[in-house]
């Protein structure tokens, strides 16, 4: 086990941390890619680091990275005395699993917690991990009680529901690392926009096409759960003080993919909501129809330094008598070229009293994809006159 230490150049301590774990007797480790993120993107900056059981710094070179899983691989100046052999394991749900690491540089830490299976809401597999991570573990590996490692910690979202990586994605990454024809990027950060791109080709395609799922929601066919990771909710406002109904329909996954400490993509959300009125006049229904369709916000939150600004294009589209307004914003990745943050939102038009709106929010994808991902969607909205 060590501590990776990221380290700015023009500052005299470590700007962030986490853990990783050896797996072989050459120094080769594995940690997060979110670990070792700004080292991705700011290469000039920052640097790699590691902390032996010793309290050696030792110094390491970041060799390759899977954006995907959350993984990268380092070489460190070192001979482990020993190190964790990787084998695939497939634990049965409830068994006991350490997690090792560093929390919150309160040094070297085990976590007892039960292994809980594998997410179902993804495209690609995560472990449910019953048990409290912290800042600073991710990285360090979580094995069974006779040492055998199932997978990497990764999140956490509190009350010990915790992520792991399967190991098997580990092994994978390490033999391609290893591999004598292996040669690494010029620039990692290329690499990563590269993953980035084949990932979003692969998790939007065949997304929102002809045979999707539809619900009801009043006089209003809408797509729903547009893949089998998706999950979806569903609720109705019906206040007495309200002088409106408003009926939501969400769908989303759990795949979110770490760019930085501010930016994630990986992200598609779809919401519908019908609101409807017997109290209000067309007019003031009009104000709050169209309050509704203005309130759009993206989905993931992102710094001027690594998006630019959206820009938005509106128009109105006719099919088959119905209308609908439309509106499709998009924002560009500084730092990954040919990947965006696109919102798509779209209102029913003609009704005086009842109305859709519906928005699709897609992030770190191609052009090429958000409008045929768009297209899809929109042509799946129909209602009832």
């Amino acid at each position: 086990m060590v501590k990776v230490e990221i380290a700015e150049h023009g500052a005299a301590a470590k700007a962030s941390l986490g853990s990783g774990f050896f797996v072989d007797g050459q120094g080769l480790l594995v940690t997060n890619y979110h670990v070792v993120a700004e080292v991705v993107r700011e290469p000039g900056r920052y640097a790699p680091r590691v902390v032996n059981a010793a309290g050696d710094t030792l110094v390491a070179e970041l060799l390759g990275i899977d954006v995907v899983h959350d993984l990268a691989l380092l070489r460190a100046a070192w001979t482990p005395p020993s190190w964790f052999a990787l084998s695939n394991v497939e634990p049965d749900q409830g068994d006991r699993v350490l997690s090792l690491g560093h929390p919150r540089d309160l040094g070297l830490s085990i976590v007892e917690g039960t292994w809980n299976g594998l997410l179902r809401h993804t495209l690609y597999p995560k472990i449910h991990f019953s048990g409290s991570l912290n800042p600073g573990v991710s990285g360090g590996p979580a094995i069974l009680p006779d040492g055998r490692v199932v997978g990497v910690n990764v999140s956490t979202e509190g009350n010990e529901i915790s992520f792991l990586v399967p190991v098997d994605r580990v092994i994978e990454l390490v033999d391609r690392i290893t591999a004598q024809d292996y040669v690494r990027p010029d620039s990692l950060l290329t690499d990563a926009a590269s993953q980035i791109r084949a990932y979003q080709d692969v998790y939007l395609n065949g997304l929102f096409e002809p045979d999707v799922p539809s619900v009801t929601i009043g006089r209003y066919r809408v797509p729903t759960r547009p893949a089998a990771w998706f999950k979806c909710w569903g609720d109705a406002s019906r206040e007495p003080d309200e002088p409106y109904e408003r009926v939501t329909h969400y769908c989303g996954t759990d795949d979110y993919l770490y760019l930085s400490e501010g930016q994630w993509t990986g992200v598609v959300e779809v919401t519908h909501e019908v609101l409807s009125t017997d109290e209000l006049n067309r007019f003031r229904f009009y104000t709050l129809y169209e309050s509704h369709f203005g309130d759009g916000s993206p989905a993931t939150w992102a710094s001027e330094r690594e998006v630019t600004e959206f820009r938005c294009t509106t128009r109105n589209l006719e099919r088959e008598g119905s209308r609908l307004r439309t509106a499709i914003c998009a924002r560009r990745f500084r730092k990954l070229p040919g990947l965006y943050d696109v919102i798509v939102r779209a209102a029913a038009l003609g009704a005086p009293r009842d109305g859709l709106v519906t928005s699709l929010q897609l992030s770190g994808v191609t052009w090429e994809n958000a409008t045929r991902v768009a297209r899809n969607f929109l042509e799946r909205i129909s209602w009832s006159q």
